[in-house]
């Protein structure tokens, strides 16, 4: 029993120190384990942290690849930019060179007709000194003749004969004069009134006058809510394929259809029409209907050029100018609707042509064709008359009539007598009155623009451009200026405004001075 006690009290403490044994390893081991786990959280915080930093420099390597493309964009556009001015300067130089090489060869041709002139000239010379050789010989014989008999001198009678005759045919001559230079004047001036009017009375053409928009009618104002559509689907739809703005307001029953191509408008107005008659109308259908309205119009404007090329007698015109010719249906100039304009010229100067004994087939053909640049499906930076000419040289048009349809604005110089002409005849067709209509701001910019060119003369005291800007009246103070430095004075301002300004017609130039005597009864 006791000894049995004595062996529980020694057991207990051994059991206590086993237990603190555990206890203090299982610390230990807790804490190894807490340590390795602290080591791996780091290991990952570290490798998160160098993927991050990777993931940085690729967006940075990307962004600074970008930044150079970009840099490396608008440096070749850069470069684009300068061969396209370089190519434009080079073309200009190619035309001056054309034209320079087209004077020299017709200086050369020239040289070559002079001195085969001077050639004959040379044999004629010779034949006229032998035939003087022979004639002195025989003025010797009579002259020794006269002297006996007259019991002069040469040299006296010569004198006396010289004397009398020259007094005689110096009133002679001075009265034919005058009346060689009246009666040309007035046959002139009397021809060619005769010539410009007769070729105007036999022409007769209306005018189409064209604006900026078309007013599309429909029956009833709920039809605008179908063709504006759901949220405005269907007019973006339609302003998208035919390039027109349509404007739908409060106007009752109506539609504007807004743009300056006047194609694109009917078009658009044609499409519409066909939209709302069939009555269904999305954005599908809206694209099929444009497209078919388009190739519509295209076959009406080849079928327009041919039926303008028949109705003047005009045949053998390559396919792409009879196109052209009939897309000028649809353009206007001024206001001018360009295609009756352009009959009308080809009429003019058939008829003009025919009056002065040229070749009125020819002549037709380059008044038709004068304004087919303005038509052109290219748009370089040429004028009109310049474009057209290149137009019809590519199409193998005859030399007379491209250089009629250059020139017909003086760009190039007139080789031919049919150029002048077509260039009477444009101005004879715009200038008449109604055919063109100009914008208000030009037209009083341009009455004010002689008003001050003529102001701008010493003397001048008020200008009045009267007439629509066809007359232009200058007073002047009579004791600044004299009669003959009035007529002086009208002669500068005409000149002067016929090199530096741009009008229709021509311009009368009155000047007015007048000397004014006053007095006062009291």
């Amino acid at each position: 029993m006791i000894i049995s006690m004595i062996t529980g009290a020694i057991s207990l403490p051994m059991t206590m120190i086993l237990i603190l044994g555990s206890f203090v390893t299982g610390c230990v081991i807790a804490y190894f384990s807490w340590g390795k786990a602290l080591i791996k959280k780091n290991q990952r915080i570290i490798k998160e942290a160098e993927s991050e930093a990777e993931v940085i420099k690729r967006d940075k390597i990307l962004q600074a690849k970008e930044k150079f493309l970009q840099l490396r964009t608008d440096h070749e556009k850069y470069i684009i930019e300068k061969n396209k001015q370089l190519g434009f300067q080079e073309s200009k130089l190619k035309q001056k060179e054309t034209i320079l090489s087209q004077r020299m060869g017709e200086t050369e041709r020239k040289s070559r007709e002079l001195e085969v002139i001077r050639e004959n000239l040379n044999v004629q010379m010779d034949l006229v000194e032998k035939k003087n050789e022979e004639l002195k010989g025989q003025h010797k014989q009579q002259v020794e003749q006269l002297e006996t008999i007259s019991g002069l001198s040469a040299e006296e009678a010569k004198k006396q004969l010289i004397e009398s005759l020259k007094e005689e045919a110096k009133t002679e001559a001075m009265s034919y004069i005058n009346e060689i230079m009246d009666e040309a004047k007035m046959t002139a001036k009397k021809e060619a009134k005769r010539i410009v009017v007769n070729t105007i009375q036999r022409v007769a053409s209306e005018y189409t006058i064209e604006n900026s928009v078309t007013v599309f009618n429909i029956d009833s104002d709920e039809i605008k809510g179908r063709i504006i559509g759901r949220e405005g689907r269907n007019i973006r739809a339609l302003e998208a394929a035919t390039g027109v703005e349509i404007i739908v307001d409060d106007t009752p029953e109506a539609i504007i259809l807004s743009a300056f191509d006047p194609v694109r408008r009917e078009i658009a107005r044609l499409a519409l029409h066909q939209l709302v008659t069939d009555g269904r109308i999305h954005p599908a259908r809206i694209e099929e209907v444009v497209n078919k309205t388009q190739k519509q119009i295209e076959e009406e404007v080849v079928e327009s050029g041919k039926r303008t090329a028949i109705d003047l007698g005009i045949h053998g015109l390559h396919p792409e100018l009879i196109r052209l010719i009939g897309k000028m249906k649809y353009r206007s100039s001024y206001g001018q609707n360009l295609l009756q304009h352009s009959r009308e010229v080809a009429n003019l100067t058939a008829i003009m042509a025919a009056e002065i004994g040229l070749n009125t087939k020819l002549a037709k053909r380059a008044g038709l064709l004068h304004d087919i640049g303005k038509v052109a499906d290219e748009e370089p930076e040429l004028p009109h008359a310049i474009l057209g000419m290149k137009l019809a040289e590519r199409y193998k048009e005859k030399a007379e009539v491209s250089n009629a349809v250059g020139a017909h604005h003086d760009e190039v110089e007139m080789t031919t007598l049919i150029a002048p002409i077509v260039q009477v005849c444009d101005a004879i067709s715009g200038a008449r009155p109604g055919a063109r209509r100009e914008v208000v701001e030009s037209y009083i910019k341009r009455l004010k623009d002689i008003e001050e060119l003529a102001l701008a003369y010493p003397g001048v005291m008020k200008t009045y451009a009267i007439q629509a800007g066809r007359e232009l009246r200058v007073i002047v103070g009579s004791e600044k200026v004299s009669d003959e430095d009035a007529e002086k004075l009208s002669y500068e301002i005409a000149k002067k405004i016929q090199n530096e300004m741009t009008y229709p017609g021509q311009v009368k130039i009155t000047v007015i001075r007048e000397t004014r005597a006053i007095n006062y009864a009291k």
